[in-house]
């Protein structure tokens, strides 16, 4: 759970110091086989500081690459794990200042400061504001963020009148573990589709956030963004208020710079069809956005099956994974088992959609002695279990590969 840091904790944290003592506390290893012994140097020249500089640095280590200058940061290991990460916060920056040019951006659940830090970094836009419950978090922010203006204040509770309002609710429940269900957030997603109603509103939100469900049971109209970064999917994004349509949209990040955003606007007029040269596995926001057709279109790509998010042709897009087909099949053990091993196959990646097939227990009973790295690609066509015997995986560059 990590240390419970107090108001007076922050405080010798933000001073000359407090400053000094982590400096100090960054120079031991901290680890688990250490940590008696460096909890005993800092309690001897800190005493009754040692924890919140353990917890601080250790926090700092965790949030390094996550977070903008997380060397200087003050933060608890909870809001590193809940802090959006750096480079998806500044592209939501980016799409923020060019919908809205000179806004004022309100994040009513600021926390540490993480997205606001972004906000306040990005060009465009007008001043941003910080407001948080948790007057710790808040103390924290106030060290990490000095130009956004910050206030102690309610989510659910308006305290600006800013162009627009941004909320990321806690995902977890009072006991800890983690929560998908919607009335179990907090704040309620309701009560803030309540609260601020009319007005421009994001609300960040786990990426398994079934929008459907959203959308048929509680009439939610605006747009939902799935945002994916270098191939895990991070969150679901939902932009309300008059200004944002019913639409669907996927946001790949990659470090690569092969990312890009599709969404239901864009045409999905393709069918089914025999299998091309190699298989393409979508990136997973693209998958949960439900826009695997549009993405097909946009590529000259086909899908196996219209219920299938496995797509097909003679090409892979820049920055996916491709596998190369050698031969396809119905699916059977026995066969499959056969034809791996006469082509000297003793590692093999199994990926499996559409049918109920363990990768792992099946990796078990194939006993693969080879030498050779292949893939095996299980799913169905129709009603039909079928076997793509690949060659190993690859993701295509900025240029893509055609067969």
């Amino acid at each position: 759970m990590g240390y419970d840091f107090t108001l007076d904790d922050v405080a010798y944290l933000r001073t000359r110091f407090g400053e000094k003592a982590l400096l100090t506390a960054g120079s031991l290893e901290l680890r688990p086989e250490t940590l008696i012994s460096d909890l005993a140097v800092l309690r001897s020249r800190y005493p009754g500081r040692e924890a919140a500089l353990v917890d601080t640095v250790r926090s700092r280590r965790k949030a390094a690459g996550k977070l903008r200058d997380a060397d200087r940061l003050l933060l608890t290991d909870t809001a590193v794990q809940q802090a959006t990460a750096r480079t998806v916060a500044a592209h939501r920056a980016a799409d923020l200042a060019a919908r809205f040019p000179g806004a004022v951006i309100h994040d009513v659940t600021c926390s540490i400061g993480a997205e606001v830090a972004e906000l306040a970094a990005q060009p465009g836009l007008g001043p941003i504001l910080g407001s948080d419950i948790d007057r710790v978090r808040l103390a924290m922010a106030a060290h990490n963020v000095p130009s956004a203006t910050l206030l102690a204040a309610d989510a659910l509770t308006p305290t600006s009148t800013a162009d627009v309002v941004i909320a990321d609710p806690a995902r977890r429940t009072s006991g800890g573990s983690r929560t998908f269900r919607l009335d179990q957030l907090q704040p309620s997603l309701f009560d803030l589709l309540t609260t601020y109603a009319g007005r421009p509103l994001l609300v960040k939100s786990a990426p398994g956030l079934d929008y459907q469900l959203l959308r048929d049971r509680y009439g939610y109209t605006g747009e939902v963004q799935i945002t994916s970064f270098d191939g895990g999917v991070r969150e679901a994004c939902l932009w309300t208020g008059r200004e944002f349509e019913d639409r669907r949209r996927a946001t790949v990040i990659r470090t690569d710079g092969t990312g890009f955003e599709i969404t239901d606007a864009d045409g999905d007029g393709i069918a089914p069809g025999d299998p091309g040269t190699w298989i393409i596995d979508p990136d997973g926001a693209v998958v949960r956005a439900g826009l695997v057709r549009h993405y097909a279109k946009r590529h000259d790509l086909w899908q196996l099956d219209g219920q299938i998010a496995y797509l097909t042709g003679h090409q892979v897009p820049p920055g996916d994974r491709g596998w190369r087909v050698l031969e396809w099949s119905g699916f059977s053990e026995k066969h499959l088992k056969r034809r791996l091993t006469e082509l000297d196959c003793g590692i093999l990646e199994i990926l499996v959609r559409g049918v109920d097939v363990d990768p792992d227990k099946l990796r078990g009973r194939l006993k693969l002695r080879g030498s050779q790295s292949l893939a095996v690609v299980i799913t169905r066509i129709g009603r039909r279990g079928v076997a793509f015997i690949c060659e190993a995986g690859v993701r295509a560059g900025s240029a893509g590969i055609r067969a």
